[in-house]
């Protein structure tokens, strides 16, 4: 008869054992590993998820976001000061939709990437992975040139989603949360991410809470778009600014065309331009009826269009050669 050891007394039943791992999967998060030579990761997975390379399409320039200068000065100016290691802020980007917002961030990664600019983008449901990420980040090697952005797009909260106190404890809050390597920068149509309702400034007005401190609640609030040290507020913009950026996108489309199609191109797309007139009569109706028709004028809605149009002028180029 074989002797036992002590240990062959307490093992775990095989079921119990299967439970045991498929349960740690769940819940633990692999070890993340980044490579300074990536550009951009994206997190895919949830909890057990993984960095994702992403192939990035570098088209787009600062050149061409128009209309919101102002914004972009800002964040450019907060963006090289991360670069050169000097003190730099989280920011928070708001207001209309379609105003440029993750366009800008496609363009500062076209911009600077040579200078060390990576990005990694985020889901506002991932966001527990966050501390982790950055934790990667720092085990980066110290002579590592590369400084990370953590882009969340569309950020926002319910009164019931406990995630973004994640995000509060990286952004400012943890021990360890000030770094020179990471910035968070997000996008969100709501000013302050959680929601402010009505009902809780009456209540607080009437004394109907049960709350003995009910002004912590509207601190609470307010206390995560708080942490982001740079706010910058998109807005709707005029016509002309519209027209502009619609005249801008199909002077790149006509190039575009001009480099694929050969010296005839010219010829094809006269309707796109006139040298005599910057936006052509026929052209202005199009783009305002266009953006009519999607409720509102904005960089976003002039990229499509300008996109239909010299589409639509292509096609019934190749119609009239057939």
């Amino acid at each position: 008869m074989s002797e036992s050891t002590p240990s062959d007394h307490y093992a775990l039943p095989e079921p119990l054992l299967k439970l045991l791992g498929q349960y740690l999967q769940e819940r633990v998060t692999p070890t993340i590993q980044i490579n300074p030579e990536q550009l951009a990761y994206r997190w895919v997975g949830g909890r057990t998820g993984h960095l994702e390379p992403l192939a990035v399409n570098l088209f787009l320039s600062l050149d061409d976001l128009q209309g919101i200068e102002t914004q972009k000065a800002k964040l450019v100016q907060n963006t090289r000061q991360f670069l050169k290691g000097f003190p730099a802020n989280h920011v928070l980007m708001t207001g209309t939709r379609g105003a440029g917002k993750s366009s800008l961030i496609r363009a500062l990664l076209q911009e600077y990437h040579s200078e060390g600019l990576r990005i990694i983008e985020i889901a506002r449901d991932d966001l527990q992975v966050l501390d982790k990420i950055r934790a990667a980040i720092n085990e980066l090697p110290t002579d590592s040139q590369c400084r990370y952005v953590v882009y969340c797009d569309d950020l926002a909260f319910n009164g019931q989603d406990e995630s973004y106190r994640a995000l509060k404890s990286v952004l400012d809050g943890a021990l360890d949360s000030e770094q020179d390597k990471l910035l968070v920068y997000a996008t969100s149509n709501r000013r302050h991410l959680l929601p402010q309702l009505m009902k809780d400034n009456i209540s607080i007005y009437d004394g109907q809470t049960d709350e003995v401190n009910p002004y912590e609640t509207v601190d609470e609030t307010v206390s995560l778009s708080d942490r982001f040290g740079l706010w910058l507020s998109f807005h709707p913009m005029d016509q002309n600014t519209y027209l502009q950026i619609v005249q801008h996108y199909l002077s790149l489309e006509q190039a575009k065309i001009s480099g694929t199609l050969g010296s005839n191109s010219e010829a094809k797309m006269t309707t796109i331009s006139k040298e005599d007139d910057p936006i052509a009569d026929d052209i202005r109706a199009a783009a305002l009826r266009w953006a009519s028709e999607r409720g509102g004028r904005s960089g976003r809605v002039a990229y499509q269009f300008s996109r239909y149009f010299s589409g639509k002028a292509l096609l019934a180029a190749a119609d009239n050669q057939g």
